[in-house]
């Protein structure tokens, strides 16, 4: 639970505490773009390390417990996956599908709003499963 408790509190922390803080202290755009995008690219690495480590970790614990017949899917493993499988995916496409264009939008003519909506989603999108998850290993359904 701890690794599902600091991978929700790092996207929180730096998606809607460091980012815009960032913004606010440069007061230029062009100069905390780029700050802001490492930030982003260290949470998406993260984002896919903490959902490995927790695929990994479910899948020992599936595999050391004593399932029924007929009642595959009712796991841990099985009610995490789809989540952690999601928030990786949205770590891949926003680290390499997004993310670029965020920054040479401006200079390559790209749709500045469009990306930064894109990366928007796929930022709430990896908080969500975070959360979701944490809440799974918390105890709640």
């Amino acid at each position: 639970m701890l690794l599902a408790a600091l991978w929700w509190g790092g996207l929180t922390a730096l998606s809607f505490v460091a980012v815009p803080l960032a913004f606010a202290h440069f007061g230029n755009p062009a100069l905390a773009g780029p700050y802001a995008a490492r930030l982003f690219q260290i949470q998406s690495w993260a984002s896919l390390c903490a959902a490995l480590g927790l695929l990994l970790w479910a899948r020992a614990q599936t595999a050391r417990s004593v399932v029924p017949a007929g009642t595959a899917g009712t796991g841990l493993l099985a009610s995490l996956l789809p989540w952690l499988l999601l928030a990786a995916l949205a770590a891949l496409v926003q680290e390499f599908g997004v993310a670029q264009r965020i920054v040479t939008a401006r200079s390559s003519g790209g749709d500045l709003r469009l990306w930064h909506g894109a990366g928007t989603v796929l930022v709430l999108l990896q908080w969500g499963c975070a959360l979701r998850v944490l809440t799974r290993l918390a105890g709640r359904p």
